[in-house]
């Protein structure tokens, strides 16, 4: 069954049992409204008559009473509580029956039987009270009920009709409410295609939107990871086709005898040099690999950056009296990080390098904690990035100028995300390449 025919028969199913109860809490709250209301009227309509027989008899004794109600039609009774008798204008035969079934004693007695009729009754006190009379008046209970069935009869007519416009509602709103998934099945299904290009947006509101929205960014996170993976595939095999052929031509020129000693002791050389490249691309790829796929591969622990700091200036040196360059370093407070050390390490490493090798002058790593986060940043007064290139500068393969095998900053990243933190690039102060690294609160401590 359609969604939308599910709604509508939940919500009908839901409004018939609704519209029961109230029925039958309204059928069966009504009656004793209806007594009620008609035992106040015969109050009222006894008091007149007690009122306008004081007036014309001046006294209100049982002759009196008799005399007055044989010139009346009225389903009444007047009762001697003193003597237990009665007086009515109703027939003999009638008075004798109402007398035999029912207890006129009984003042907790609001119904009174005759044959297979009821009668509402309300007794009124006549006063004084010495005098032991009252007044009895009935009212059939068929009367009663039929003004219940009247009413009950056009509440159902309303139901009915409110019932008919309520289903009607409810087909327009889930009509409106299923129309925009129906019409995002459609997307999904041109996502499973890889139609990115034919996706089209969905007017809708509320959580359907907020979903729209998220189908639609994560088909465009999917596009953009599909062209990255094609683009990575395709840079992966330029970049282990170069150093592949360069070792197939040497091999097949040495196998020949195409060169002389010189040349095939140059040859050997290129050959053991290119297999060293591509042995690091191999393994930076495989580490890579592992640092997306692999969580595990993270052991994260409480981690001093000062120590941290002191080993990146350690293992950088020996580069930095390579290059010539000037590498300072400092830290603000003592800050720590729950991180894994070798792999955060590694990242710093990879960025201070990248930094060394674009130096002029001088690489200024920096690290220090603020408002409850932690901010590491790496600079250099090299000619900077390109503002074409910034977008995808973490991207595998992707190298400026001088890069070696445009692994290392996407290596870097992954750590570094995979460490709860957040890795950009910018223009520095000191004219090149200024990378910042960002650690929030939730991860400075476990």
């Amino acid at each position: 069954m359609r969604l939308q025919s599910q709604l509508n028969a939940a919500f009908t199913t839901l409004l018939l049992i609704v519209m029961a109860i109230t029925g039958y809490l309204i059928y069966s709250l009504i009656l004793d409204m209806l007594i009620q209301d008609e035992q106040r009227q015969l109050r009222q309509k006894g008091d007149l008559l007690i009122e306008v027989l004081n007036e014309q008899y001046g006294n209100t004794s049982i002759s009196n009473l008799e005399e007055f109600l044989q010139d009346q039609d009225l389903q009444l009774f007047i009762y001697d509580r003193n003597q237990n008798a009665v007086v009515s204008p109703l027939p003999k035969s009638v008075v004798a029956e109402f007398f035999r079934t029912n207890d006129f004693s009984d003042k907790n007695e609001t119904l009174w039987e005759y044959k297979n009729d009821k009668y509402v009754t309300s007794r009124i006190l006549i006063r004084p009270e010495s005098t032991g009379l009252e007044l009895i008046l009935l009212t059939p209970l068929s009367d009663i009920e039929s003004v219940q069935q009247n009413f009950i009869f056009r509440l159902l007519i309303v139901f009915l009709i409110g019932g008919a416009i309520a289903t009607i509602l409810s087909y327009i709103f889930t009509r409106k409410l299923v129309t925009p998934l129906s019409k995002l099945k459609k997307q999904l299904k041109k996502i499973e295609k890889r139609q990115f290009n034919s996706m089209e947006r969905i007017h809708a509101t509320g959580e359907i939107k907020e979903v729209e929205q998220s189908v639609f960014e994560m088909a465009n996170e999917l596009q953009r990871y599909i062209n990255s993976q094609q683009t990575f595939f395709q840079n992966a095999s330029h970049e282990l086709k170069t150093p592949l052929m360069t070792i197939q031509g040497y091999a097949e020129g040495i196998r020949d005898k195409i060169f002389d000693a010189n040349e095939e002791e140059k040859g050997l050389e290129v050959m053991v040099t290119e297999v060293k490249r591509l042995k690091k691309i191999i393994n930076e790829m495989v580490l890579l690999a592992k640092l997306d796929s692999e969580p595990d591969v993270y052991n994260p622990e409480m981690l001093q950056l000062s120590v941290i700091l002191e080993q990146v200036v350690d293992r950088a040196l020996p580069i930095v009296n390579e290059n010539g360059v000037e590498l300072k370093h400092s830290m603000e407070g003592s800050p720590e990080l729950y991180a894994d050390g070798e792999k955060l390490l590694r990242a710093l490493l990879n960025l201070t390098f990248n930094g060394i090798r674009h130096a002029n002058e001088k690489v200024s790593l920096h690290i220090k904690q603020e408002n409850k986060r932690i901010l590491i940043t790496v600079e250099d007064d090299g000619e900077g990035i390109s503002e074409n290139l910034i977008p995808q500068i973490f991207h595998r393969f992707v190298k400026g100028k001088g890069g070696e095998t445009g692994l290392g900053l996407a290596i870097a990243r992954a750590i570094i995300e995979q460490s709860g933190g957040r890795i950009t690039v910018d223009r520095s102060q000191l004219g090149g390449a200024k990378f910042q690294i960002e650690f929030f609160e939730q991860h400075l401590e476990r």
